[in-house]
């Protein structure tokens, strides 16, 4: 199977796997505030990301590219969407361009159609640094994100068996090139032992994609004739991997992301500690089932709850949101607990 194949059979794999309907969001509670003293005009989603500054914390995250026309409409489509909502958006890994210049305008249709916006390169742990600067010159990209996908190799029939110097390479690539290195997992979560690891190499952002949404274990067992089912359930959780990550290190910038579905869950990730959430697989299906106009108004709508939600708890800011109490309950207290990280004081917070 050729790699543009590939890339295709991911899509229509993601599509019928979506996020799933409940995960480890619904184990965090906000705390209600009768007396909020806010007004909904007041409230300002801006953040910074490292040194990026974001008008608002919602990415679309890496999906897509490198599978001929189909990902370049869907990738035009979103990087529209992106253009009128505001918001940042990456591309899947372009070691398909690389290897193939045919398909660079699968991701290349993403700078055409958001000439101004923030746009993400992405490229897997295997990348060199020639590559990296190739990827980035290829979207006069923002910034680039380095996945970190083990168990989809491992399952991936055609996938990588030799994970060594992963973090040399990554370290030695944020090194060499202009812009931030934002470096993210694949569905499977980051540690906090992870995250330790890319702190005290000097990395400044990392995205948790955490376990409960898109599930490429699952994705790539259904290309598998002998499939590795224990992988499907691999993994920590979305709100696990956030807490990990922001307990570690108060000078890193957390993305949360993992099966976000709405800007509740985009509030609840921020309340945690994270600095903005991406979404993917609610996107691609609101792209596919309205197209651009569908994206646009699926991404407002999580603006608007996200504002809503803000207001409620008395918050008219980022910051300020990341100190509304909430209460942390179920599995993901249990694993919090027993990775010794105390729950209770996201309740005990007092903003």
């Amino acid at each position: 199977m050729s790699r543009a194949e590939r890339k295709k059979d991911h899509i229509n794999y993601a599509l019928t796997n979506s996020v799933e309907q409940s995960n480890s969001f619904d184990d965090v509670h906000f705390v209600h505030n009768s007396l909020p003293e806010t007004s909904v005009s007041n409230i300002d989603v801006s953040v910074m990301i490292g040194e990026l500054p974001l008008s608002s914390p919602i990415i679309i995250n890496a999906m897509t590219g490198g599978g001929g026309t189909e990902t370049e409409v869907i990738n035009g489509r979103l990087a529209a969407a992106a253009k009128n909502t505001g918001v940042a958006m990456a591309v899947g890994s372009q070691m398909a361009a690389l290897k193939d210049s045919d398909e660079k305008s699968t991701y290349q249709t993403v700078r055409n159609h958001n000439k101004e916006g923030i746009i993400f390169s992405n490229l897997g742990s295997e990348l060199t640094i020639n590559q990296a600067e190739q990827a980035v010159e290829m979207l006069q990209a923002d910034a680039l994100q380095i996945h970190l996908n083990v168990i989809q190799e491992l399952v991936m029939p055609e996938g990588d068996r030799d994970f060594q110097g992963a973090l040399d390479r990554i370290i030695a690539v944020a090194d060499a090139i202009d812009v931030p290195v934002i470096v993210k997992e694949v569905g499977f979560g980051l540690s906090r032992d992870a995250v330790k690891k890319l702190t005290n190499s000097g990395i400044q952002v990392v995205d948790t994609g955490g376990n409960g949404g898109t599930n490429f274990s699952s994705i790539e067992n259904e290309r598998r004739t002998a499939p590795f089912r224990f992988f499907d359930e691999w993994g920590i959780s979305t709100v696990s991997s956030i807490v990990e990550s922001v307990q570690e290190t108060s000078s890193l910038s957390v993305i949360g992301s993992g099966g976000v579905r709405n800007g509740s869950d985009i509030a609840k990730a921020i309340a945690l500690g994270a600095d903005a959430a991406g979404m993917a697989g609610n996107v691609l299906a609101a792209v596919q089932q309205g197209g651009q106009k569908g994206a646009e108004q699926f991404l407002e709508r999580c603006l608007e709850e996200l504002k809503m939600i803000m207001a409620a708890v008395g918050a008219e800011n980022i910051f300020e949101l990341k100190k509304a109490p909430i209460v942390v309950t179920g599995s993901t207290r249990e694993w919090l607990t027993e990775r010794g990280i105390d729950t209770k004081e996201y309740s005990k917070r007092n903003h």
